[in-house]
């Protein structure tokens, strides 16, 4: 069994495994976190909503925290007995829990010295919260043979006792995001986490196939001359209409898949092509697996045997226009001219694209919808012709609609995550 610890909006978090792995695998623990009936680690590198995983080690029954770190000092020498030599980096995150910081540094210096006694050096990595963050994991190779960090997780008068397997690579989130060569503030910035969201939304459990799915951003294991790499390549394409700068093909093309966009703008085409060839220099993929092209995606004539064999899958993945940025929230009527605008387009879109996919293609598109204030949102009104169009709207077990809106509180325009299938 495997626990994956969900991100800042946990409804898009678990929305994501659930379309990877399927409604009846998975169980909501609260908003922080979901337990996956798995034997096999979790994807982490695939996964953007997904901020650690862990396999379960054993459950605590009707146990409170301080039980629970005393059941660890009888645990653990038991758990570290064939460590490797060399000293152990340690640490513990709670979850579902209050603890205070002192609190949690007394309980961490008495494993200490249960762990000691047996003959193990070790070095605890102190909370500054109930949780380590990510850079604390990963500066300290907590994953490593030598590194530990347990997960006390709090599910009704239980608690879970879980060793984290892997956690989000800030760093490498950070290269594929600020190290881009083209970059343009103004038509929008795509969060990579987010474009791994919405691929795997469409994608979902078809998905699961590829060996390269544990593997991706792993520059020592990626062999792109591999042809039983290029073969599961083959099997699924990603399709950008709206394709800006290119993140939803950076993120499918180190997913193993083969990414085709299009855009309106030649500047857009221009920087994602950039993009993409700065990828496949740095993180040594094919460059020729991805195809580029000037389109208007109200009227183009898509054509995907020029990046894959016929036979493969196609899924759509796209984030529309956005309309204006905006800093402040503008009136109803000037509100209204963008929110007309947006719609027409993203309208234009789907009902060109409908006549050149087949039933039952799955599509995730990133809608703006505009928050005006008290968690409420203004939505395009195209959602409610989605059937007339030709799209049934897929929804999940684990996440409502409105959960999938992908927001900061400072913003005005959010991107409204919709997953839908070609009826």
């Amino acid at each position: 069994m495997q626990i994956a610890i969900l991100g800042r909006q946990a409804g898009i978090s678990i929305a994501e495994l659930e379309a990877l792995f399927g409604a009846e695998k998975i169980t909501a623990v609260e908003d922080y976190a979901a337990i996956i009936n798995s034997d096999q680690p979790l994807p982490q590198a695939r996964l953007g909503g997904t901020m650690k995983s862990a396999t379960i080690i054993k459950r605590l029954e009707n146990m409170d925290l301080s039980e629970a770190f005393v059941h660890l000092q009888e645990f653990l020498p038991e758990h570290f007995m064939y460590l490797p030599k060399g000293k152990l980096q340690f640490g513990v995150s709670v979850y579902g829990f209050k603890a205070q910081r002192d609190w949690l540094l007394k309980r961490m210096l008495v494993l200490k010295k249960v762990i000691k006694k047996t003959g193990q050096s070790v070095r605890i990595i102190e909370n500054k919260s109930e949780t380590l963050e990510s850079a604390q994991i990963l500066y300290n190779k907590l994953t490593s043979k030598l590194g530990c960090e347990l997960l006390l997780v709090a599910v009704g008068n239980d608690i879970i006792i879980a060793q984290t397997t892997a956690v989000q690579d800030i760093d490498d989130y950070a290269k594929r995001d600020f190290g881009r060569p083209m970059r343009d503030a103004f038509a929008g910035m795509l969060p990579p986490k987010l474009a791994q969201i919405m691929i795997n939304l469409a994608v979902g459990e078809y998905g699961q196939f590829s060996d390269l799915s544990s593997q991706i951003l792993d520059e020592d294991k990626i062999d792109p001359e591999n042809s039983k790499n290029q073969d599961l390549r083959s099997k699924i394409s990603i399709l950008d209409p709206f394709c800006g700068t290119g993140v939803v093909l950076q993120e499918a093309l180190l997913m193993g898949y083969g990414a085709y966009g299009t855009d309106l703008a030649e500047k857009m085409v221009d920087y994602s092509t950039g993009n993409l060839q700065w990828l496949s220099s740095n993180f040594q993929l094919s460059a020729s697996n991805f195809k580029i092209e000037q389109a208007d995606a109200t009227t183009y004539q898509w054509d995907p045997s020029k990046i894959q064999d016929l036979n493969s899958k196609i899924y759509i993945v796209c984030e529309t226009y956005l309309g204006t940025p905006l800093s402040a929230l503008l009136d109803r009527a000037k509100l209204n001219e963008i929110r007309h605008q947006v719609d027409s387009i993203a309208e234009g879109f789907l009902k060109n694209i409908a006549k050149q996919i087949p039933k039952g293609t799955r599509l995730t598109i990133a809608l703006p919808a505009w928050h005006i204030g008290s968690n409420k949102f203004y939505h395009l009104p195209l959602l409610d012709q989605l059937s007339k169009l030709g799209y049934n709207r897929l929804e999940f077990v684990h996440a409502t609609k409105s959960d999938l809106v992908y927001h900061r509180t400072d913003q005005i325009v959010a991107r409204e995550l919709t997953i839908l299938e070609k009826n």
